[in-house]
């Protein structure tokens, strides 16, 4: 999931800044607007969603690493690049083709791997007494509480 990440950050990256040598090339003004203007905005969003996408890559990499699920900033940073691809799909969908808006989906579905595979992870299952599993769908059996710890009376020294 990193991997594909990273890939998708220095892509977005290299095609904003190529957007931006073109219009900058080119020398035409899109309704009045300042071809420099268009051409620096162009290179700076480039930057701006590939690091996006790369700090996106860092935290399913820590996730990965760690064993654990992501949680705070990470969760919300996963959770906001899911969405993202998922508004990205459905403009692929309109405007380039089929095969990106595939790319797309792939990615927003692996995304929500990440997220709720480790979220499934952390859930206790509830047990019958029987050991089976609990299949009514309710909440968690309480666990047993723990036994205190023994306490041994101090002794008193001995005098040979």
């Amino acid at each position: 999931m990193a991997i594909v990440l990273f890939a998708e950050a220095i892509g977005i990256a290299a095609l904003n800044w190529f957007m931006g040598v073109v219009v900058d090339r080119q020398d035409m003004s899109l309704a009045g607007l300042d071809p420099d203007v268009m051409s620096t905005s162009s290179k700076a969003g480039g930057i701006v969603f590939g690091l996006y996408f790369a700090l996106c890559g860092v935290v399913a990499l820590l996730v990965a690493l760690r064993d654990r699920a992501p949680a705070g900033f990470g969760r919300v940073l996963l959770i906001s690049a899911a969405v993202v691809h998922g508004l990205l799909g459905a403009f692929a969908w309109g405007l380039l083709g089929v095969p990106q808006f595939v790319f797309m989906v792939v990615v927003l579905a692996l995304i929500v791997l990440l997220l709720m595979t480790y979220d499934a992870r952390q859930r206790p299952v509830a047990r019958t007494p029987e050991g089976g599993k609990g299949g009514d769908g309710g909440s968690p059996a309480p666990l047993p509480p723990t036994p205190p710890e023994p306490v041994t009376p101090p002794v008193a020294p001995t005098t040979p």
